[in-house]
């Protein structure tokens, strides 16, 4: 997997975002084939998506009640899901590994274009939580 990361850093398909601990993958195509390929790859690997939180749509509309007419992005979905097997493994490991539960992968559109994303985790048993987020975006970004 670090190889693979390692490849897509030099091709240029993964940027460090400006948010901490945060990986983008840029997606060609349009945010909605991006949320359609997300939730396939959450889905194809057996998964089931708690919730989607239209992150983009709330700031929207409440930009105007809170004095603020910036639109910071065209779209905006984080989608929550978890993994009974893998959750069970890092919580065994460490129990307080459930502060990272549930897991997610946001898929946003701005003037930099459709990208998909994730969090980055702490070296040690949740590395096996990035792993899997890093193999479901690869799904989607190969969709």
């Amino acid at each position: 997997m670090r190889i693979l990361i390692a490849c897509l850093f030099m091709l240029g398909m993964v940027q460090a975002a400006q948010a901490e601990n945060t990986v983008l993958y840029k997606y060609d195509g349009s945010f909605d084939d991006a949320t359609f390929a997300v939730e396939g790859a959450i889905v194809g690997k057996g998964l089931v998506i708690d919730y989607v939180s239209h992150v983009g749509e709330m700031l929207e509309r409440t930009g105007p009640d809170v004095g603020s007419d910036i639109q910071v992005f065209k779209a905006a979905d984080v989608f929550l899901f978890c993994s009974a097997v893998v959750s069970r493994k890092v919580m065994e490991a460490d129990p307080l590994n459930l502060v990272h539960c549930p897991y997610s992968i946001f898929v946003m559109e701005d003037d930099n274009g459709v990208r998909i994303g994730h969090r980055t985790y702490p070296d040690g048993p949740m590395k096996m939580v990035q792993e899997l987020l890093v193999s479901i975006v690869d799904d989607a970004v190969s969709f």
